[in-house]
């Protein structure tokens, strides 16, 4: 027992160190955030597709897919759109994701896409952000609206989020 115990605090000890390290933003504050993108959900987007085609791409690039469940008319949801538009976090992004961002409109939108992970009732928040592994296993159940006061958070606490469950 007590060896079972060791190897498990070993391990535990260990995982930190095998972390995907968070990109370092080029800027401060999110108030230097260049808004380069207004419109990032497609509102016309057959959603479906867009998750179909993200998984066969995660399936043979062996990253994890990373959804973004928003609405354009949420400030949080631009903020963070436009927050992956820095050139430091898009190549993050590129090396560990595929990523897509699909419309909810106002809670009443591809609400069929958070229901096959489990999340049935009524969206606590936007943007919701599922990261979910090739073979459609949700890996960050427990906080995927972390990221529903991103206008409020550090830029280096959205990449360290965005770390957290990389690849």
């Amino acid at each position: 027992m007590k060896k079972i115990f060791l190897s498990a605090l070993l391990l535990a000890a260990a995982l930190p160190a095998l972390a995907v390290p968070a990109p370092k933003p080029s800027i401060a504050n999110l108030q230097q955030l260049p808004v380069v993108i207004l419109r990032p959900y497609d509102e016309a987007a057959n959603a479906d597709a867009q998750v179909a085609a993200a998984f066969a791409r995660a399936r043979k690039s062996h990253k994890r897919v990373l959804i973004d469940l928003g609405g354009n008319w949420c400030g949080d949801c631009i903020v963070l759109a436009n927050f992956l538009q820095l050139p430091e976090m898009r190549r993050f992004m590129a090396a560990h994701y595929e990523k897509l961002f699909v419309d909810v409109g106002r809670f009443d939108r591809n609400l069929q896409i958070p229901a096959r992970f489990g999340f049935k009732a009524r969206l606590k928040g936007v943007p919701m952000i599922l990261v979910v592994t090739p073979d459609g296993k949700l890996v960050n159940g427990h906080d995927v609206f972390a990221t529903d006061d991103a206008r409020h958070m550090t830029p280096q606490a959205l990449a360290s989020y965005l770390a957290k469950y990389a690849d």
